[in-house]
């Protein structure tokens, strides 16, 4: 089986909100290749990760259930899912 890449936006309910944190909640549970922080405006940034799992995991439901269920994330879209 292959390995598929999935890209997700992560947006926080505020700008004071650490990025870090949020990033080291999913860290611990997926795994995550890369990272940065995309600049929104008005001070918010959004955080964008790449997550990497096995093709015979599943899709993307638990990974978006998992972060928009981590304190201060209002948001969590994915915007690209590909095999490698």
């Amino acid at each position: 089986m292959g390995e598929v890449a999935i890209s997700l936006k992560i947006t926080p309910e505020d700008p004071k909100k650490d990025l870090q944190e949020i990033l080291g909640e999913i860290e611990k549970e997926f795994t995550v290749e890369d990272s940065e922080t995309e600049s929104i405006g008005f001070g918010l940034s959004a955080l964008k990760v790449l997550i990497v799992r096995g093709e015979d995991e599943g899709g993307t439901d638990d990974i978006e259930n998992f972060i928009e269920n981590i304190d201060g994330v209002t948001s969590v879209r994915v915007e690209n899912v590909s095999l490698l």
